[in-house]
């Protein structure tokens, strides 16, 4: 067994080669692409398979996991160990992330072919080969993503997590702005990229206080998280402007939870995700599902041992951590009962259910909160992937139609019944508008399926579904701990969750086609149908491992897996365990808000939308659909608020710097040193150039005498040579005839 887990550092490896690869030499080859980036994807899904089964299969795993260093940086503290760790939660991570990556990379080969907002004469070649003209660079980019969280999944010091973690952070910002010929596109991933820093500059400075105030220094999860080092952080204080003492280590906690409020898009720092679906939808799906939000989180399961010491200390620390996951979740499913676009009531609803998981940390839930971030992972990303296969076949639904149109106004086939809709700003062309959809069951059935099975484990539906069981265990601890202000919020938030799930059911897949793209979709390729049958199956299945065991009837039938895989490392951790009684509260709310919101959603979009129908619920809510609509109109007061105020700034720091100080500053030493340059030369010309001219001057005067001695004359020479002869006796006869005078 040792040697899989031995093998864990190379599960990064082979998505990195292959980004090598395809950026030196293949990048012109899309075939070799394709094989060279799925194959390596499924290299590290196998290693990563064995890795998880094999500590699946090692009884007691937890209480001794893999810790092992490949080399080190010498600091001036103490130093740095680079190397890679096996815990049953990587062990979890590798499992799902390892398979998704994979299924996400064979149904991009699938997805990326030419894009509709490109001119195909410019790229004949392309076309010709039906690839988007960027085909490698894609996969190249989704490998290194692949690399990061891969990376950062088997990291053992928080050091090596954040390397992996900034890694991730560029990918997301080159995927989203992949297409970057539209402005949208460029605009999202810029605001990715920047609303992100926000929250990764403050989880640095807790970083930075974490080694420095850790005994010995270190950033390595086996020594941060020793009874010792917890024990004097929780009893040594910060003081803090406003605030008063704090300890270290709620202070630090709350300062690295800034990352996970910026990487998992939770409140105020959520704006971004939304946006990010102006990127393909090959890349939400990793960003939603299998890398960089669930980074966020599995952030928080890594650093739980600070969270849970620092909230017996300062229980303020993990109140704000669930007062934070709480308001998120009830605050983002508002905004996606009111949202059109396909993937955006998605998004929407991964802000949520990211909050669902940051407030069963906050409760100290890890169990919990481990748990629906796998179950998520699956369930969220078939729906990405089935919102693409429905944005792909509506797509060329409206380019069979417009390449086919008559002059009536009606397709070849003559469907006079569709619907034609021009309330709101309603592009009748989007394919990813909802209101150009509706019954696309009946032409895309695998997708259809796979995609209503993801929607009901994301709704919650009773006992079939994976999102049933985790969710209800976290709905059980805010009720077992009471925490009965977030097992509220949590409750509402499940409710409007199913509701906007059967939503966006009702409006894509049933009743009538209300666009020519929806008449004329065709079902997706195997390529992304194939990889949406597999992942169904973990979303219906991927909860039986958290039944609890007193639950009626069926508990015990199935033993409670995840709760015993964990227990032996939560020991190793000093975590306590919460058991939690049954209680019949939390599971009768499950059941209710579950069935409520799926059947109150049936009720009112089951048959979609009719002819000159707006939403029903606008209608009933009014200013309040509105709000929720416009998102609370929160990018328009950080537009008139920190933006303009940023850009105020910038302006006011250029006046400073061209005018006023700065630049006036450098042109004055600048026109000081030409004055002295003036100078300087003046007295070059004038004195030092004057000697070196009346040296020069003299030499050639005392040439010119010379000159005339050398006339070819040897009876000159013989005279000149007597007068020096005469001169010299004349010099030294003369003293001695003085001297006898």
């Amino acid at each position: 067994m040792d040697g899989i887990f031995n093998a864990a550092w190379i599960v990064p490896i082979p998505p990195f080669l292959a980004f090598l690869a395809i950026v030196l030499g293949l990048n012109r080859n899309k075939r070799g692409t394709t094989l060279v980036a799925i194959g390596a994807a499924a290299i590290s899904w196998v290693l990563g398979w064995g890795i998880a089964i094999a500590s699946f299969a090692t009884e007691h795993f937890g209480e001794h996991p893999i810790d092992q260093a490949l080399f080190s940086i010498p600091t001036g503290r103490s130093e740095f160990v680079i190397g890679y760790a096996v815990d049953p939660a990587n062990a979890l991570m590798l499992f799902m992330v390892s398979f998704l990556v994979l299924m996400i990379f064979i149904y991009s080969s699938g997805y990326m072919t030419f894009p509709g907002h490109l001119n195909p004469a410019a790229y004949p070649e392309a076309v010709s080969q039906g690839k988007d003209p960027r085909y490698s660079r894609f996969f190249a980019y989704i490998s290194l993503f692949a690399t990061g969280m891969l990376g950062l999944v088997i990291s053992n010091s928080l050091l090596m997590f954040f390397i992996f973690w900034e890694i991730m952070g560029l990918c997301s910002y080159m995927l989203i702005g992949f297409w970057y010929e539209k402005p949208p596109a460029k605009a999202a991933a810029i605001k990715a990229f920047m609303t992100t820093r926000i929250g990764d500059a403050i989880m640095l400075i807790g970083m930075i206080l974490l080694y420095i105030r850790s005994e010995p220094s270190s950033l390595r999860f086996t020594e941060l998280f020793t009874a010792e080092n917890l024990e004097q952080l929780a009893h040594t204080t910060a003081n803090v402007p406003f605030v008063g003492d704090v300890p270290w280590i709620a202070l630090i906690a709350v300062l690295i939870f800034f990352g996970t409020i910026g990487k998992s898009a939770q409140f105020p720092l959520h704006v971004w995700l939304p946006d990010a679906m102006e990127g393909p939808t090959p890349v939400s799906a990793m960003i939603h599902a299998a890398t960089m939000v669930s980074a966020g989180i599995f952030l928080l399961v890594r650093m739980f041992p600070i969270f849970e010491v620092a909230g017996e200390v300062s229980g303020s620390a993990l109140q704000f951590v669930a007062f934070i996951g709480a308001f998120t979740a009830i605050f983002a499913a508002t905004i996606a009962m009111a949202q059109w676009d396909v993937k955006r009531v998605l998004a929407y609803s991964t802000i949520s259910q990211l909050g669902y998981m940051v407030a069963a940390i906050g409760m100290g839930a890890y169990v919990a909160a481990l748990f629906h971030l796998l179950t998520h992972a699956f369930f969220k990303a078939l729906l990405f992937l089935g919102s693409g296969s429905v944005i792909h076949g509506v797509e060329h639904g409206f380019h069979h139609a417009h390449e086919h149109a008559s002059h009536d106004g009606h397709d070849e086939h003559g469907h006079s019944h569709i619907v034609r809709r021009s309330d709101g700003n309603l592009d009748p062309d989007d394919p990813q508008d909802m209101r150009n959809m509706g019954g696309l069951l009946q032409r895309m059935p695998r997708t259809g399926w796979t995609f209503i099975i993801g929607g009901l484990a994301l709704s919650g539906f009773p006992l079939i579904t994976a999102g049933f069981w985790s969710k209800d265990e976290i709905l059980a601890s805010a009720w077992g701990g009471n925490h009965l202000w977030v097992f509220g919020a949590l409750a509402l938030a499940a409710f409007l969750t199913a509701f906007y799930t059967m939503r966006q059911i009702g409006l894509t897949f049933l009743g009538q086609p209300r666009s020519e793209g929806a008449v004329h979709a065709p079902e997706s390729v195997p390529s992304m149908t194939t990889p949406l049958i597999l992942i169904s199956f973990f979303a219906i299945v991927g909860g039986w491992i958290g039944i609890p065991e007193h639950f009626p009837v069926i508990g015990g039938l199935v033993p409670n897996w995840i709760e015993h895989f964990l227990e032996p490392y939560m020991a190793y951790m000093h975590l306590h365990a919460h058991v939690l009684e049954f209680n019949f509260v939390p599971l009768v709310t499950s059941l209710v808000v579950a069935l409520g919101g799926l059947g109150l959603g049936y009720v009112i979009y089951g048959q979609g939308l009719k002819e000159g129908q707006i939403d029903p619920l606008s209608k009933l809510l009014g200013p309040i659909w509105l709000a929720w609509h416009r998102k609370y109109w929160v990018d328009e007061f950080y537009q008139v608020t920190i933006i303009a105020f940023t850009m105020a700034l910038a302006r006011f720091l250029a006046l400073f710097d061209r005018e006023w100080v700065i630049d006036a500053l450098v042109n004055a030493i600048g026109r000081a040193a030409l004055w002295l340059s003036q100078v300087l030369a003046a007295f070059d010309r004038i004195v030092v150039d004057g000697a070196v001219l009346g040296l020069g001057w003299l030499s050639d005067q005392a040439g010119g005498i010379t000159r005339l001695l050398q006339d070819g004359r040897v009876q000159a020479y013989l005279l000149f040579g007597l007068l020096m002869a005469a001169v010299w006796l004349f010099l030294n006869v003369l003293p001695l005839i003085m001297t006898l005078v």
